[in-house]
């Protein structure tokens, strides 16, 4: 059995735990197919090297056990914001990680380091594909990106550097892959991550939001300017007084207040539901009781936008007829008039008229949504992707 690193910021703390959930299903059906599969990643408040679900987790500390938060609660760049502290935590999260990855390879060997979220970690994947005599292999979602292109550019000889050193690099898009290029230009595979992956297990059609009076349009996300909520709620306020039908909005964030200030100067708040953070039975049941899902996605002040759309697969999955802005990794996904409908960013009449086109067209929106299931169901299935992933560790290495 061929022996696999994965290092990642966080990892389940305990069976049950809602945590990288995609994360783990993929080391899982990995370990499947004969491989030996191992995981590194941060402690969570002292907590150390685990067994879990037959997985063996090493958990580097790197501060005191009440301060180590700087991931698994929330992302470590919403902690960093939060305060010098965090900020801090990074430069010893660093120095210890570095310490324990070289500590462990030094002992055990593997054949392949799969890194996630090279900014920071491909430090990390350099120190383990050396002491192991390994190959080394970068995944990037995208976000990292984002921020070296307008926050941190003094990153970016340091991401550059590590794509060049890397024996593979995977993303999650297109986008990705262009914004990757910009950087150094090399080979880079695009495979969804298990994020995208559709287990199966919620694919179901809800009759019901193909009835004659419409239930609700349905948004799930954070909400942050990149999303484009503003622009849902313009586009809802041109559709609310023609047809009987309300607009939920799963998710939080920083734009809340202002979001619900929009609706109010709209004249539409009674019509909207701020639903906030929902667990995942909630979340299944908005999927399946929704008439039209919407992602209005924008690229914001920062450049930032989506860099695949995980929720619209979502969607899909449950054959929801879809709207979606034409920015980023959607078009990955939506391909307008072919999956769904695709509009321009920032253009709330577009947004309103593609939704009512679908309200009025019951018949063409069931069949984009069948057309819609059957691409993602095609394309982002966990079999397609554990086989893309292990086609590039063959690649990488004749010892798998």
């Amino acid at each position: 059995m061929k022996k696999v690193l994965y290092i990642a910021t966080a990892f389940p703390r305990f069976e049950g735990d809602i945590i990288t959930p995609w994360l783990l299903e993929a080391v899982r059906r990995i370990k499947e197919r004969g491989l030996d599969v191992e995981v590194f990643t941060s402690s969570y408040k002292g907590l150390t090297n685990q067994v879990l679900y037959g997985i063996k987790i090493y958990r580097f500390r790197y501060f005191f056990k009440r301060f180590e938060t700087l991931t698994h609660e929330e992302t470590a760049v919403d902690r960093v914001k939060k305060g010098l502290l965090y900020k801090l935590l990074v430069i010893f999260y660093l120095i210890f990680g570095t310490i324990a990855i070289i500590r462990l390879t030094r002992k055990r060997k593997y054949d392949v380091i799969h890194t996630h979220w090279p900014l920071p970690h491909a430090i990390f994947g350099y120190f383990a594909s050396k002491y192991s005599h390994a190959r080394h292999i970068l995944y990037f979602h995208g976000v990292e990106l984002m921020w070296v292109r307008k926050e941190l550019k003094l990153l970016r000889p340091f991401l550059k550097w590590a794509i060049r050193k890397a024996d593979a690099v995977i993303c999650n898009s297109s986008h990705t892959k262009a914004r990757i290029k910009d950087l150094y230009d090399r080979d880079v595979f695009i495979i969804p991550s298990g994020q995208a992956a559709m287990t199966g297990t919620n694919v179901f059609l809800n009759q019901s939001r193909y009835r004659k009076v419409p239930n609700y349009v349905l948004f799930v996300g954070r909400l942050v300017e990149r999303k484009g909520v503003k622009y849902l709620l313009e586009a809802f306020a041109q559709i609310a007084n023609r047809y009987p039908i309300r607009l939920k909005i799963v998710g939080e964030g920083p734009e809340l207040s202002n979001l619900v200030a929009i609706a109010k100067e709209k004249n539409i708040i009674e019509r909207v539901d701020f639903l906030g953070k929902v667990n995942q039975q909630e979340l299944n049941y908005y999927y399946q009781n929704a008439t039209i899902f919407v992602l209005p996605a924008v690229v914001d002040s920062k450049g930032d936008t989506e860099g695949l759309g995980v929720v619209l697969i979502e969607a899909l999955a449950y054959k929801l007829p879809v709207v979606a802005s034409k920015v980023g990794g959607i078009v990955d996904i939506i391909k307008d008039r072919e999956t769904g409908l695709l509009v321009p960013e920032k253009d709330s009449n577009a947004l309103a008229n593609a939704i009512m086109t679908l309200l009025e067209n019951p018949d063409y929106a069931r069949e984009l949504a069948e057309k819609g299931y059957n691409y993602v169901n095609e394309k982002y299935n966990w079999d397609r992707i554990i086989d893309q992933l292990i086609n590039v560790f063959c690649g990488c290495t004749k010892r798998l």
